[in-house]
């Protein structure tokens, strides 16, 4: 929405430095550029926004924009999602301050940038979220289990909760790689054949290894959707709200 802040009055001319002690060492603002410029646009990063699956952190409207072309990390090149990367970013706030605090004049930069879009557009401007200086302020411990805010939410069509439960290979079947996802959220719409999928793609295996999936004491046709199975099984299928399904690999039969 705003363009990157300019480099070129930073570079080489502030240093970090400790006012109250001439002893510590003055570094050069350059040598933290790694750290808090993004990799997309080169600038100062804004919205800080970091990656879950790699840590990696970029400017909110640039790894947005990036995620309109490619499902993978810029600076690693993992997979963040197969289908909805966005799931897997957050917002870094704590990033964001202390860049604020490097460069001081980047947040007064944004701000008059903001303004200006906002009144060229004959629109109001948005109230700032904060606590009145009057009263002080109280952080609550975080809850343990407490999971950041996604910068977007999940629809509604994405409505089946899946527990993945490997019950493990017949001999023979070797070198696969460890489910790491377990659990997964699909829309009910999809298919077992979906599952398999997402299965073989994830565990890296052989087209000649054959994926058998149970949902209580039903084997599982590749037609069928998971909102038929959720409820034709009914309460026996679900585990903490979880539709469980397991599977196990096989060899082909031989004809």
């Amino acid at each position: 929405m705003f363009a990157p802040f300019s480099l070129r009055s930073h570079q080489g001319s502030t240093n970090i430095t400790d006012s109250d002690s001439e002893d510590e060492p003055q570094l050069p603002l350059n040598q933290f550029y790694p750290y808090i410029r993004c990799a997309l646009c080169c600038g100062f990063l804004i919205d800080a926004t970091t990656i879950t699956e790699c840590l990696h952190s970029f400017c909110k409207s640039c790894i947005v924009k990036h995620f309109f072309s490619s499902t993978r990390c810029p600076t690693c090149s993992i997979v963040v999602h197969e289908t909805q990367p966005l799931y897997s970013v957050r917002p870094d706030r704590q990033l964001q301050d202390i860049v604020y605090k490097m460069v001081p004049s980047l947040e007064e930069s944004e701000r008059k940038q903001m303004i200006s879009f906002y009144k060229s557009r004959g629109l109001e401007m948005p109230k700032p979220v904060g606590v009145s200086p009057q009263c002080p302020v109280v952080l609550k411990r975080q809850r343990r289990g407490n999971i950041p805010e996604s910068v977007f939410t999940i629809p509604p069509e994405l409505d089946v909760s899946l527990l993945l439960d490997f019950v493990g290979a017949e001999d023979g079947i070797n070198n696969y790689k460890p489910l790491e996802r377990r659990y997964v959220r699909v829309s009910g719409e999809a298919t077992i054949r979906h599952v398999e999928l997402f299965i073989r793609k994830k565990m890296e295996l052989s087209p000649t290894c054959q994926v058998d999936m149970v949902c209580g004491d039903h084997l599982l046709n590749h037609h069928q959707s998971l909102k038929d199975i959720q409820s034709t099984v009914g309460e026996e299928a679900l585990e903490d709200g979880l539709l469980v399904l397991h599977f196990g690999l096989l060899l082909p039969f031989e004809s």
